[in-house]
């Protein structure tokens, strides 16, 4: 490697070296991520063409209604909405709920 008189040079000089330098790293950096990600990725198993999916999922549609008012819905997976635990306190069940 060659010696560089830093001292001589001007502030502007050196901040354009340091870009230089900086943008050269980055780029190397990178370079060698990809490599050791392929190949963390080999040694898994996996292929670097491969994709994560989600597994589908069925839609889930309302089961129950809120007589009053009948935008409140509920599945019936989950907790209890309030509005069915305090009909279920007034006596009613979730059959007169159901839609």
């Amino acid at each position: 490697m060659k010696n560089i008189d830093l001292e001589s040079r001007s502030i502007n000089e050196l901040w354009a070296l340091h870009e230089e330098i900086a943008s050269v790293l980055f780029t190397k950096i990178q370079s060698e991520k990809l490599k050791l990600e392929k190949r963390l990725n080999e040694l898994r198993g996996k292929r670097s063409d491969d994709v994560q999916h989600r597994r589908p999922y069925p839609d889930v549609y309302p089961r129950f209604r809120n007589p009053e008012p009948p935008h409140q819905t509920w599945s019936g997976r989950g907790k209890q909405p309030r509005w069915v635990r305090e009909l279920l306190a007034r006596g009613k069940s979730l059959h007169d709920l159901r839609i």
